[in-house]
């Protein structure tokens, strides 16, 4: 099994990152020794170097250092070998979860090993695992193995550090990375390359060992460490230029795709590379993966586990349904895989190959075979299909009235909010000021790393102290984050554009159009997405302000917008340098925001919601919702459906209207303007004031609707149609109270139909059969009624007599 560092791109969890060349970096020829070779020196030998590596004024100091190391190398001269280093892997303390402290039990006497300990690795008496390292603490760690090495290079990639106008944290943090890099693989500066960091960053990642992360994630640390030295000119000039572009994917081959999967059968493997590249001019990136994934991984992949002799595509009856019910199961178990895409795309191999077969025999002919999934089972797509309609314009009918609460509570966080106002406020105020605001009275934290920080050319964010409760907020990055939140949301709902769109929207993207009467209008250009289709948007009022807002924003101290590349997790390839509208600053590095942000930042807002409007415990929003909601809105509204898939990008108009839900109060509109312009069609002296005689013949109506077994449900002031057959009558509603009557009338049937098959009454015996048929559909319709739990309407009811 492959780690995530090697060069195998078998990558079947289906990764956006995949570290490509990763790998440690291989002994150095002459390991670096700062101090001399102190491999085999005495414990005492090594802790007189150590007192004079990091002289300081202070003897205890001095003395804290020796004396650490000295226990340390005293623990291990009770170990096997001949070095320190094969010492040290003998003790255990090269694993994880083995901090050299646990040799020691005062607090005073654990910092001194440790201190100790992190001199021995600096002189590289010791190298330790990345496991081993991380188990321990040391601080300043960085800065210690700096004094020790006396690198040249090393020094200059500390200066260039210290020049970024970053916070200084970020400073301390490459140094650490670049230190820690080195020490784990033994190695100075001038021998890490782009394999052995990446390397790093994978393990780190791998194991949870970044800085501010517990447990194993998604972060990778050394983004600004890469960023130097690559500016350095320490990494290839024609390298990736940051470490994110190092790690993300780029796009495989068709063979790359379909080896993915192991495939043993050679002829088939190379089938499906043929059929791939025949096929690939007409596909995107996304739709290619996919097919490869649903024909070589879902299809032949799983036919090979279940028949390993499969010779050719004709697959009998019984090995189709055993593919059957495995491919429909997910790998992990957990629940049914959607199963129509992979069908889909099985019956269009096997009948594109009896289609290119004709024209191309010699290539395609030898694998013709008859296709195994027969017409019955593609045909309850369509009904699948209407089902998932139903199940999204639910979704979209549940989600309506809980719009304007998610809007409002967005525009409440960033443009009415106590924060925002507390921005305004804070950002003049000098450090220890006081500051007052709705009540509540805050201080303006202000420390030696934000003089630094604005020394260096950059801006210190605005980090107060609540008096009231001692939190510290950074309400800088609190007030960055709402004004995103409300910005895309704002423009999801106002712009029916696609998350990928949106994000994609750059300053290039806004236009303007002069009518011929000279009225100028805002137009939003929209690169293509899905459909290979650019569209313009003429942008509303409220569109236009949100889009002006992000402008101002990038552009506000006389800046412009950056120029950054977007990589596109679909497609696997990153654009050009672009001035993105929806980019932030992440760390030292701005970045284009990303689709899974938004998702995540509308889960958070629901789920802040969802303590005061319990309906949005089940109903949270995602980018698309946006999407449905205002093509709903529109099209009900009386936009013509055409336009409405204009404005979507949609090719087709059932696409449109797969996304209009209809509500309730849209029927009742439609149904309400149909009876009026009825109405107004029909004679007026229909609509002459009701008399007397026509009154009591309305009440007479419903008098005579009362039947034995129920009520009839016949139109008013028509007769009976069925000569009072009520059993074979549908207009009949059986009152559930009579259940038992109908009991007793079925009993009397049968023994009726008893006496006729003996007097040979044929005719009778039909009429019976078929009055039985219709009492036993509606006795299982009236229990079927009765098991429903009655409603409260809050109508209004007499009051029982007496109250």
């Amino acid at each position: 099994m492959a780690e995530p560092g090697s060069t195998i791109r078998q990558n079947k969890g289906g990764s956006r990152f995949v570290s490509l060349n990763a790998a440690p970096a291989p002994r150095p020829a002459f390991p670096p020794r700062p101090q001399g070779d102190l491999s085999c020196a005495s414990a005492e030998e090594i802790a007189a170097v150590i007192r004079t590596t990091w002289p300081t004024d202070s003897a205890d100091n001095r003395w804290r250092r020796s004396r650490g190391a000295r226990d340390l190398l005293r623990h291990l001269e009770d170990f096997p070998g001949e070095s320190w280093q094969q010492r040290w892997e003998a003790s255990g303390f090269n694993e994880h979860g083995r901090p050299v402290a646990d040799l020691q039990t005062t607090r005073k006497e654990k910092s001194q090993i440790g201190v100790g300990t992190a001199c021995l690795f600096c002189l590289r008496v010791i190298q330790p695992s990345l496991e081993a390292f991380r188990s321990n603490t040391f601080l300043y760690y960085g800065q210690r193995f700096l004094t020790a090495q006396n690198d040249p290079l090393l020094d200059k990639f500390w200066a260039e550090v210290q020049d970024k106008p970053v916070n200084p944290v970020h400073h301390g943090v490459a140094l650490f990375d670049v230190t820690v890099a080195l020490t784990t693989q033994g190695i100075a500066l001038g021998d890490l390359t782009p394999s052995s960091f990446l390397h790093y960053a994978w393990e780190c990642r791998r194991q949870g060992l970044v800085l501010g992360q517990r447990g194993a994630g998604s972060r990778f640390p050394g983004h600004l460490a890469w960023q130097v030295l690559h500016e350095m000119g320490h990494l290839p000039s024609h390298g990736p230029t940051t470490l994110k572009a190092a790690l993300l994917t780029g796009r495989l081959t068709v063979e790359e795709m379909v080896d993915r999967y192991e495939i043993r059968h050679t002829g088939i493997r190379q089938l499906l590379i043929d059929y791939l590249d025949w096929r690939k001019p007409e596909l995107d990136y996304s739709t290619l993966d996919n097919l490869s994934r649903h024909l070589a991984s879902h299809f032949w992949s799983t036919i090979e586990d279940l028949a390993p002799d499969q010779p050719d595509l004709r697959l009998d009856s019984e090995l189709y349904q055993r593919w059957r019910d495995r491919a429909a199961v997910r790998s992990d178990g957990k629940g049914a895989r959607d199963f129509d895409p992979i069908l889909r795309a099985v019956r269009a191999f096997y009948a594109d190959l009896q289609a290119w077969a004709a024209a191309e025999p010699e290539q395609w002919a030898v694998w013709v075979a008859p296709c195994p999934i027969s017409d019955t089972d593609v045909r309850s797509y369509g009904i699948r299909k209407r089902q998932v309609k139903e199940r999204m314009d639910d979704r979209t009918r549940r989600r309506q009235p809980l719009l304007t609460t998610l809007v409002e509570h967005m525009e409440n966080r960033y443009s009415h909010s106590h924060l925002h106002a507390l921005l305004e406020q804070a950002v003049d105020a000098a450090g220890g000021a006081t500051i007052a605001l709705d009540g509540r009275i805050y201080q303006r934290l202000w420390s030696r790393a934000d003089e630094r920080r604005v020394r260096l050319g950059g801006s210190a964010n605005v980090r107060v102290r609540d008096q009231s409760s001692g939190k510290s907020i950074n309400v800088t990055a609190a007030e960055d984050a709402a004004f995103w939140e409300w910005a895309i949301v704002e423009v999801l709902r106002h712009s029916d554009v696609r998350i990928e769109e949106a994000l994609e929207l750059t300053h290039l993207s806004i236009r303007q159009y002069q009518r011929p009467g000279g009225e100028v209008i805002a137009l939003l250009v929209v690169a293509p997405s899905k459909s290979d289709r650019e569209r313009v948007i003429p942008m509303s009022a409220e569109l236009f302000g949100v889009i002006a807002s992000v402008v101002r924003r990038h552009t506000r101290n006389g800046r412009t917008i950056p120029l950054l590349p977007r990589y596109d997790p679909h497609e696997r390839r990153s654009s050009a340098p672009m001035p993105f509208l929806f980019q932030r600053r992440i760390g030292t590095n701005h970045e284009v925001i990303s689709d899974t942000t938004i998702v995540n930042m509308l889960k958070r807002r629901c789920g802040e919601l969802a303590e005061h409007h319990p309906a949005f415990h089940a109903a949270d929003f995602t980018p698309h919702d946006f999407r449905r909601l205002l093509a709903t809105d529109l099209v009900n509204h009386g936009l013509p459906i055409h336009i409405g898939a204009a404005l979507l990008g949609h090719l087709n108009l059932q696409t449109t209207r797969g996304y209009v839900a209809v509500f309730n109060e849209d029927v009742v509109r439609h149904y309400q303007g149909f009876l009026d312009r009825r109405r107004q069609a029909r004679p007026a002296d229909e609509y002459h004031p009701v008399t007397d005689t026509e009154w009591r013949g309305f009440e007479e109506h419903f008098d005579h609707r009362k039947v034995e077994l129920g009520g009839c449900a016949r139109p008013y002031g028509t007769p009976c149609q069925h000569e009072h057959a009520c059993l074979r009558c549908p207009m009949l509603n059986i009152n559930p109270k009579m259940l038992p009557r109908l009991d007793e009338i079925e009993t009397d049937l049968l023994a009726r139909r008893t006496r006729a098959e003996q007097e040979g009454w044929l005719g009778e015996i039909e009429g019976i059969d078929l009055t039985l048929t219709f009492l036993r559909q509606k006795r299982e319709e009236s229990q079927r009624l009765a098991r429903i739990v009655p409603v409260n309407l809050g109508m209004p009811g007499l009051r029982p007599a007496g109250s």
